[in-house]
C-alpha cells in the first residue's frame, strides 16, 4: 500500500462502488479497509458497497467482531474506556485477516459485534473461499500503537473517511442513546471517550490510499 499524504476528494457512493468492483476484478483475493474516526460513517459506507455488489463479489467482516467481552474489559479495568484501541483483540484480527488473505480455507469463520448486546459475536460471518473481495472497517486499522501497525500491510487498499467533527460527534450522540444512554451521558461519551479515539484515528489519516469526504 502506498503512503504517500493523499489529498481529500469528494467522492459519490456511485465512484466508490466502481472503484470497489475493480478490486474486486483483481482476484482471487483482495482485502479492502475502510476506516474513519467513530460516527464518520465507514460501517454504512461498507454495508453499501457489499451490498452492491452482492455476495459472489465481497463480504463485511467488521473489526468490531474483536472487541473484548465485556467481563474482560471489567476485570481489566478497560469498561469505561471500550472502543479505545487497547479494547480490542487485535492479535486475534490480525491473524483473521491472514488467513482471508492466503485464502486456503474452503470458508474462515469470522466474528460480528451486536450493537444491541454490545458484545461480540464469535463464527458469524461465513468467509467463503471463491469470494474474491473482503471489505473490513473499522477506527484502527491504519493506526500504529501497539500491535495495530500491522494491518495497514494486510489490506491493499484503504480509504479513510471524513465528517465534519459537529455533525459526526451529533450522530454519535444520537446513536449513544439509541442503546440506552441518557441524553447528557450520551453527549459526554461522544465527546470524551469517542472523541480521544476520534484525535488518535486522525494521526493516521496521511496512511490511507484515498481520503474521502462525507458530505
Amino acid at each position: 500500500m502506498s503512503r504517500t499524504a493523499p489529498q481529500p476528494v469528494a467522492l459519490g457512493v456511485e465512484d466508490l462502488l466502481a472503484r470497489a468492483r475493480r478490486l474486486a476484478e483483481r482476484g482471487p483475493r483482495t482485502l479492502l479497509g475502510i476506516t474513519g474516526a467513530p460516527g464518520a460513517g465507514k460501517s454504512t459506507l461498507a454495508a453499501a458497497v457489499v451490498e452492491a455488489l452482492g455476495p459472489d463479489l465481497a463480504v463485511l467482516v467488521p473489526m468490531d467482531g474483536f472487541h473484548l467481552a465485556e467481563r474482560t474489559l471489567l476485570a481489566w479495568g478497560r469498561r469505561e474506556r471500550k472502543g479505545a484501541w487497547d479494547t480490542f483483540d487485535v492479535d486475534g484480527y490480525l491473524h483473521l485477516l491472514r488467513r482471508l488473505r492466503a485464502a486456503r480455507e474452503p470458508v474462515v469463520h469470522a466474528p460480528d459485534f451486536d450493537r444491541a448486546l454490545e458484545e461480540p459475536i464469535g463464527s458469524a460471518i461465513p468467509v467463503h473461499r471463491a469470494v474474491p473481495l473482503v471489505v473490513t472497517e473499522g477506527n484502527y486499522l491504519l493506526t500504529t500503537e501497539g500491535s495495530w501497525g500491522g494491518v495497514a500491510a494486510l489490506l491493499d487498499e484503504c480509504w479513510y473517511l471524513e465528517l465534519d467533527d459537529e455533525v459526526r460527534l451529533d450522530r454519535l450522540t444520537r446513536r449513544h442513546e439509541q442503546h440506552g444512554k441518557a441524553p447528557e451521558a450520551a453527549a459526554g461519551w461522544a465527546r470524551g471517550t469517542d472523541q480521544r479515539n476520534a484525535e488518535l484515528v486522525a494521526r493516521s489519516r496521511d496512511r490511507a490510499d484515498l481520503v474521502v469526504t462525507v458530505a
